[in-house]
């Protein structure tokens, strides 16, 4: 993973660390970046299994699960009951969200690229980036040991976690033994302080990445020299201060009703069985406006980051400029400004005052606008390109269409009265699969692709890259754009057995047809797999700049040393300085430097 000392490195002479400094407790911020790389893809299959186990149940819910049913249900014939089914959804969510999209494209990407992509060494607080990983350890072991308590099954109450469902009291004195609801004690009480382990790693990581991009800039590097992908970065990183306290203190209220018996959430003289709440008297419509006002910004920190990635791919593979680099930048920060206005469209339903519920309707709606424009500059960047068809554009390209089919069902939903018809349905989860999974997880699959000989110093194999994109982007489609049809059939989300519902029942054929293609989607991520890890050892060496790429990390080694830069690097252009007449080449590099340019001189203006 480390180039040793060779000559190359001599200008940064550092004394040699131990394996446990260079490695485990690194202060680097390239190991640190692949720690939470490859942290995230064990999360990633663990909550891609626990899907499975809710797409089985849904294809043929009366039948028992062959050997893993006997296993886990012993006492059910084999058969999934329903506290179990919701746990599978309740984790799955969980897992995939805050333990693999939101640490692999801001812990794992903006760690090991923003150095790089802007001349810096490390990052401002090498020490905290540290502290920003191992945070995530208390994460890890709370959200796994649900799975392991005796006589729960990890939290059941949706990954949202809303009253009175998910905080049922446990009053002082009896012990952890009283949820009202399954699966709602010890096991919630651990699922809300794996959350705030999460929230405080982010917190540490985003004002991390501000003051880097702020003060460690190289010279020349101004902000609108920056690649896209560091200001979506930046952006993202903005949007994480800003609003994951408030998610925070949601989550330590949540925590206090449940351990303590306060009241923040729960309404007075509320019932479970023989228990009846406090005095005081909550709201549990409070704890819905405080859980969205950080995860609808969520949302955007689960696709600015792969839009920044994606925006530098297609450029790269395009061979040309990026169309419009100053709306693109503008457009980010237009998503994210408009991100923290438009919460309450997650709460059409809870009885809204329909005066606010338009505010929050208009807002939605706008929200179109700055993602239309990204669509179009990334359409206009490829138009009369010379493309490349490598695993990480095409992976690039997927990004874009997805988050197009994702984004035009989303306006649907944006419109109150359509919404609250068909909130409760399918509808929702195929719009929120095609923006968050199926976006963001091409978006990571292009990034890992297009970063990995950076990372590891050797490429991945592109004839079999080009098989897992092909089959991941079918058998995605066959098993999320279904879920539409089934939305406007009025299918429920959530439910154990759709088979109950006489009017569901034709449409089970669908829900086997989405599970077969989801079994599939499963077994195709085999082959990235097999591709990711063999590569390390078997790839072929991929030089400083295997892709010809403008950017300042391409200019350092392949992997890069501590300290990243032989020589530190001077900023001469923008990013996106390809087929440039100036030179015979078709690429630019920020780095190099034209006869007769001096530092600062902006390049002409032979594209604008």
């Amino acid at each position: 993973m480390s180039a040793g000392h060779t000559p190359e490195t001599a200008a940064h002479a550092h004394p040699e660390l131990s394996f446990l400094r260079k490695y485990i407790f690194s202060e680097d911020h390239k190991i640190i970046g692949i720690q939470f790389l490859f942290s995230s893809l064990i999360f990633f299959l663990i909550g891609g299994t626990l899907a499975l186990f809710v797409r089985l149940q849904l294809g043929w819910p009366h039948t028992d699960i062959p050997v893993l049913g006997q296993m886990l249900w012993p006492h059910n014939a084999g058969r999934m009951p329903p506290e179990s089914y919701n746990m599978f959804f309740s984790m799955h969510a969980t897992v995939m969200i805050f333990f693999v999209i939101i640490p692999m494209l801001n812990g794992a990407f903006g760690n090991f690229t923003i150095p790089l992509m802007i001349g810096a060494k490390d990052m401002a607080f090498p020490k905290l980036n540290m502290m920003s990983y191992w945070f995530m350890w208390p994460a890890f072991f709370f959200i796994l040991l649900t799975f392991f308590l005796p006589g729960e099954v990890a939290p059941g109450a949706g990954w949202t976690s809303y009253p009175t469902l998910a905080s049922v009291t446990m009053p002082p004195g009896e012990g952890f033994e009283s949820p009202a609801a399954p699966n709602s004690g010890i096991s919630q009480v651990c699922w809300l302080v794996a959350l705030i382990f999460i929230g405080i790693s982010s917190m540490m990581g985003s004002v991390n990445y501000i003051t880097t991009i702020i003060n460690l800039r190289a010279p020349g590097m101004t902000l609108f020299r920056l690649p896209l992908t560091t200001w979506a970065l930046f952006i993202t990183a903005i949007l994480q201060a800003m609003a994951l306290p408030v998610l925070t203190v949601a989550l330590f209220l949540q925590l206090l009703d449940k351990t303590f018996g306060t009241c923040f959430f729960l309404p007075d003289g509320l019932r479970f069985g023989n228990y009846v709440t406090g005095p005081g008297g909550g709201q549990p419509l409070l704890f819905q406006h405080l859980f969205w006002f950080y995860s609808h910004p969520a949302v955007y920190v689960m696709i600015l980051p792969a839009m920044g990635f994606v925006s530098d791919i297609i450029t790269t593979f395009s061979r040309k400029p990026l169309f419009g680099y100053k709306p693109m930048v503008l457009a980010i920060a237009g998503i994210a400004g408009l991100g923290f206005i438009v919460w309450g469209h997650h709460m059409f339903q809870s009885g809204m005052d329909p005066r606010l519920g338009t505010g929050f309707m208009l807002a939605t709606i706008m929200i179109a606008l700055p993602s239309a424009i990204k669509v179009f500059n990334w359409l206009g960047t490829t138009w009369g390109g010379n493309l490349q068809y490598t695993t990480a554009m095409l992976n690039a390209l997927a990004f874009v269409s997805m988050f197009i089919i994702g984004g035009l069902s989303g306006i649907f939903m944006a419109s109150t009265p359509v919404d609250i018809a068909i909130h409760d349905t399918y509808f929702i989860v195929a719009h929120l699969h095609y923006v968050l999974f199926m976006s963001s997880v091409f978006g990571i699959f292009a990034a890992i692709y297009y970063w990995y000989p950076k990372m590891f110093g050797r490429l991945m194999n592109e004839p079999w890259g080009k098989v897992h994109f092909a089959l991941t982007f079918v058998f995605a489609n066959c098993t999320f754009f279904p879920m539409h049809i089934l939305g406007m059939g009025l299918h429920m989300r959530r439910i154990f057995d759709p088979t109950l519902y006489e009017w569901l029942r034709p449409m089970q054929p669908i829900n086997q047809f989405m599970t077969i293609s989801a079994l599939c989607l499963g077994l195709a991520q085999l082959i990235f797999l097999v591709n990711f890890v063999g590569s390390l050892f078997r790839g072929p060496v991929a030089g400083r700049n295997p892709w010809k790429s403008n950017t300042l990390e391409w200019t350092a080694p392949s992997p890069p040393p501590h300290g990243n830069f032989e020589t530190p690097p001077v900023v001469y252009r923008g990013p996106y300085e390809y087929s440039a007449p100036e030179t015979d080449e078709d690429y630019l590099p920020q780095t190099q430097q034209l006869p007769g340019q001096p530092l600062g001189e902006p390049v002409p203006a032979h594209h604008h």
